[in-house]
């Protein structure tokens, strides 16, 4: 896959329907730098905006990803996988936004305990400084299990993403 041929292939596309970077951009919800990066070969769109351009662009997701036209239609089972296969991104993407999302909300109530109880003065003695001391290592805690686990997810879909293209 040479992601600079794909890039001067898009561009082209592009040029060919006589829009600009931003109209793209505001047609597929996404900036228009991020245009500029395909373009640019700087990154390469997810599977579904793929999907979007063929179809917008009447070549083949093939086609795409070879940065050529081939004059050959995809088959209709081809498109079915490779829109299947952006499902799964997508939903692996959102359980990754879900289970963030639930650590930093456990990691900021343990934050507003710890900042309730040191406001108040009640993080020097007794029941209180246990429970602020285990609300900080909470809200740290969670912070580092976010980082690990988004770490991992991210390595796992970009290795499926990978072997999928064959890189």
């Amino acid at each position: 896959m040479n992601q600079v041929k794909i890039g001067e292939f898009l561009r082209r596309l592009r040029n060919e329907k006589g829009i600009t970077q931003q109209d793209l951009a505001d047609m597929l919800n996404v900036n228009n730098r991020t245009i500029s990066r395909w373009e640019n070969a700087a990154t390469m769109p997810d599977f579904d905006i793929l999907i979007e351009l063929a179809k917008y662009y009447d070549v083949s997701v093939e086609e795409l990803l070879n940065g050529e036209r081939k004059g050959e239609v995809m088959e209709k089972q081809t498109e079915e996988t490779l829109y299947n296969i952006a499902e799964y991104t997508n939903s692996e993407k959102e359980r990754l936004l879900r289970n963030q999302h639930f650590f930093a909300w456990i990691g900021v109530a343990c934050w507003i305990v710890f900042l309730g109880l040191k406001l108040a003065g009640l993080d020097e003695t007794g029941v209180t400084e246990k429970i602020a001391s285990f609300a900080a290592g909470g809200a740290f805690g969670m912070s580092i299990i976010a980082v690990i686990y988004s770490s991992s997810q991210i390595s796992k879909i970009s290795s499926f993403k990978n072997k999928l293209m064959k890189k």
